[in-house]
């Protein structure tokens, strides 16, 4: 009894630093779309598995300082849409842009969204105004989430945890024909799963972020019904255990990692069990109070690609891949018309709760090294590294994968539409802007 009178009241002292508040919408497809990840897939959806979400944490300090973490069971939100979203949410609800996270879960069994990887497809003018009418609806939900996110702020206390799972594995396997996207098991890994826990101030469990540096593939190319794979099924999980509480996964930086073993649907059910009793475990075990005031940084920095001719991409005009020639055709259009694309804009955000837990969001499908790099040049802060956040334009290879090729360095520029690879300081300009977000919201190292 006296343990419980204790908990209630540092509850009810903690939370004088926020409010917060939390919503989910749905955003599955009405009907056939075609699914996003696999070039290989030559129909569209066949169904649904489970529904997709989109999901908003708002989260405000006593000084009305205000962020929003919004995930969604997506493959990836293009720029076009973030900032849609993110200039909406300005003017509805002054949300400044540093203040608004947008993560996916980079599910390979949900819709395509827009422009982003539409190269593999070659598809019909009704195929494509469904995309298009599916962007906007889903453009909307988002926003209308972030607004019921901040509509519900109310007392609460945040903690935050860490626990561990084992199921991904580095895919980036050396073979002497060079590398393949295999199993590499002594391969670069981050096993973490962070944990932050949303209370009322009874200590009710209200919600829980948690994270995973792992992609989201369990469900290959085979697979044509809707699901949020391992990270759908682990919220699914998370929610039943935990009835009222909103389950909010989001990815981390695990752009060469596999789930291991995959390819069947039971094993993504599977491993969405294994990760929701991780987060269980976190929860049931002692976790850190986080404290105000809440502080977000964001910027976009410039990433150069590798120089290239318009002769480079003309021999692949015929190519007999899809992708090829329709990656190949607009390199030459853009020469044609005197603009070369030679880089582009990447973002970089963090948001820092006090001195307890920064998130560090980085745009692309960032492999494992740049969140254990972060870690270990922060090593006094607790550092989540998010990939998948606000713009999922091509993978972001450090420069030892970079060096070593494969498909994470160079093969996947091609399903993006990028003239790739990147130039060889594409690790140095990522981290430069990233200790620039970090010096901002008051932390250096």
């Amino acid at each position: 009894m006296r343990i419980a009178i204790l908990f209630l009241a540092l509850a009810a002292a903690n939370a004088a630093d926020f409010r917060v508040g939390v919503a989910k919408r749905k955003i599955t497809p009405d009907g056939p779309i075609w699914l996003s990840g696999y070039g290989n897939r030559n129909k569209p959806s066949s169904g649904t598995v489970h529904d997709l979400w989109a999901k908003a944490l708002a989260v405000e300090d006593a000084k009305k300082g205000r962020a929003v973490i919004v995930t969604t069971d997506l493959i990836g939100l293009p720029r076009s849409v973030s900032e849609q979203i993110a200039a909406e949410c300005l003017k509805r609800y002054g949300l400044e842009r540093s203040r608004l996270l947008l993560n996916s879960s980079h599910t390979h069994t949900g819709p395509l969204v827009r422009e982003n990887l539409i190269t593999m497809f070659d598809l019909a003018p009704e195929e494509m105004e469904r995309i298009r009418a599916y962007a906007s609806r889903l453009t909307e939900t988002v926003i209308e989430a972030v607004g019921a996110a901040i509509g519900d702020l109310q007392p609460a206390t945040l903690h935050y945890g860490k626990g561990t799972a084992g199921f991904a594995v580095n895919r980036r396997q050396f073979t002497p024909k060079g590398v393949i996207i295999g199993v590499q098991p002594d391969g670069a890994v981050d096993h973490d799963v962070p944990v932050l826990a949303v209370r009322s101030t009874d200590g009710r469990l209200r919600a829980a972020l948690f994270g995973y540096a792992c992609h989201n593939t369990t469900l290959t190319g085979e697979f044509y019904r809707i699901s949020g794979d391992y990270a759908g099924f682990a919220q699914i999980e998370f929610e039943k255990e935990h009835p009222g509480a909103v389950g909010m996964f989001m990815i981390l930086t695990g752009a060469d990692q596999n789930p291991n073993p995959r390819s069947k649907e039971e094993l993504a059910m599977e491993h969405g069990r294994t990760l929701a009793s991780v987060v269980a475990n976190v929860l049931r075990g002692e976790m850190k109070p986080v404290r105000g005031p809440v502080r977000a940084a964001y910027q976009a920095t410039e990433l150069a690609f590798a120089p290239h001719s318009r002769e480079d991409f003309e021999k692949d005009l015929n190519h007999p891949t899809l992708a090829r020639r329709r990656r190949a055709a607009e390199m030459v259009k853009a020469y044609d018309e005197r603009q070369p694309v030679t880089k582009i804009s990447y973002p970089v955000q963090a948001v820092r709760f006090g001195k307890d837990v920064t998130f560090v969001a980085l745009g692309g499908e960032v492999v494992v090294g740049y969140g254990l790099r972060t870690k270990r040049e922060f090593p006094r802060e607790t550092t989540v590294v998010a990939g998948y956040s606000n713009d999922v334009m091509c993978y972001i290879p450090t420069a030892q994968v970079l060096k070593e090729g494969g498909y994470e360095a160079v093969d996947s520029m091609v399903y993006y539409g990028q003239p790739g690879p990147f130039a060889p300081d594409v690790e140095d300009r990522v981290m430069a802007a990233v200790r620039q977000v970090m010096k901002r919201v008051g932390r250096s190292k």
